[in-house]
């Protein structure tokens, strides 16, 4: 492993490479629409580096330039039935939770707005989301909610709020404690419009999950930092947050934390017992370097064999993890199409490799062998659809 520049999350400790991808796509779920665009797709570099000291991981060769964040940028899982309970779900729980009602919401990195849509709908809140992927007209509401299609910065300090929510964004964001810090002088010594300090809520990817379970297709050039708990609070209080709570959610693929600003009457708070993971996110990295190499091999070797006897293979998910599963193996020829349920990703191709993104529907005439699901938590979804549709393949999920 190589030393690489002082970790960006703690600001401490040095960054230990230990897992390196070539010529990543810098963008995995933009809509591009010829095979040609798709193949000629920018590359960049990921070179994996874990901090001892705080538990961060994150891409030492990230360059912000390099991505693209527009309308074009299409990520929502929203069409999901599973997804869209889950979402529900957490919305409720944290109107319940934070009495989130008649309340000011500021969401960064809104996406489509789909989120802050429901929090402001089941709670009767005004909301306003920042995201340069959102998309005007995308859902109609009767919600009091503004949009700016922008990254959120100082810039937009006069905009206060009850309840800041923040989900599957910070690890887009290279240089961590930056942003948090950002996040918390804004929100300055002022409470929010009902009086009391904000809450903060934050979801992002689970580090232990990625590499504890050797998820390579969840590494991909977008996602630039990956949090532990343990890393993920401590680069909070580190920020001047009192921790609230921090939990895992989806079957511990996403963390969750929640904060306020400054410390508590009585000092600070000590930190949850779930924040000492110090020792098993090295274990997970250790983990990931010695099995993910041969792990790679054999779904290489599984998929040419598979192929070379005739077998038509489908990838179910046009997402990240789709992007990165392909580009990492190489695989190109070998599968010839990509399903996915978004009606927006339809007849577009996927970065670096040039498959076909198509809706299940069209499998009917396709009738693919070998279908491989991209997220475990999906599997009976995509069962039930394969079964209505009349089809029986060899489901695999990785």
């Amino acid at each position: 492993m190589a030393e690489q520049s002082s970790c960006p999350n703690c600001r401490r400790g040095p960054m230990d490479v230990f897992y390196e991808v070539a010529q990543a796509p810098t963008n995995s779920v933009l809509l591009l629409g010829t095979r040609q665009e798709a193949l000629a797709f920018p590359r960049g570099e990921i070179a994996l580096g874990h901090c001892a000291h705080c538990g961060f991981i994150g891409n030492t060769a990230f360059d912000p330039a390099l991505t693209q964040y527009s309308a074009r940028y299409e990520a929502t899982q929203g069409y999901s039935p599973t997804f869209s309970a889950f979402h529900r779900r957490l919305a409720e729980d944290l109107i319940a939770q934070y009495d989130l009602h008649g309340k000011a919401i500021i969401e960064i990195g809104c996406d489509k707005g789909d989120f802050l849509t429901m929090l402001c709908e089941l709670g009767d809140n005004r909301g306003v989301g920042f995201d340069p992927a959102y998309v005007p007209g995308r859902h109609t509401s009767s919600a009091d909610l503004t949009f700016i299609a922008d990254f959120y910065s100082e810039q937009y300090a006069a905009y206060r709020a009850d309840f800041i929510c923040c989900k599957m964004t910070l690890e887009h964001i290279p240089d961590t404690a930056d942003f948090v810090g950002l996040v918390r002088r804004v929100i300055g010594d002022r409470p929010g419009p009902a009086g009391a300090p904000p809450i903060v809520f934050f979801q992002v990817p689970n580090a232990a999950y990625v590499f504890g379970d050797l998820a390579f297709w969840d590494v991909y050039y977008e996602h630039c930092s990956y949090f532990s708990l343990g890393a993920l609070a401590r680069l909070f209080r580190q920020e001047g947050f009192e921790v609230l709570d921090l939990w895992s959610a989806y079957e511990d693929q996403y963390l969750m934390i929640a904060a306020r600003p400054g410390e508590s009457a009585a000092g600070p708070t000590p930190p949850l017992p779930q924040e000492d993971d110090l020792a098993a996110i090295a274990q997970a990295v250790t983990h990931f370097t010695t099995h993910c190499p041969p792990l790679r091999a054999q779904w290489r070797a599984e998929i040419e064999r598979l192929h070379s006897q005739g077998q038509r293979i489908v990838l179910w998910g046009g997402g990240s993890k789709g992007v990165s599963f392909l580009t990492t193996l190489g695989l190109t020829e070998q599968i010839e199409y990509v399903v996915d349920i978004n009606p927006h990703k339809a007849g577009t191709f996927m970065a670096g490799t040039g498959q076909e993104i198509v809706l299940p529907t069209f499998l009917t005439g396709y009738r693919p062998d070998v279908v491989i699901v991209m997220n475990p938590i999906y599997r009976d979804e995509i069962q039930r659809s394969l079964q209505a549709l009349g089809l029986s393949p060899d489901l695999r999920t990785v």
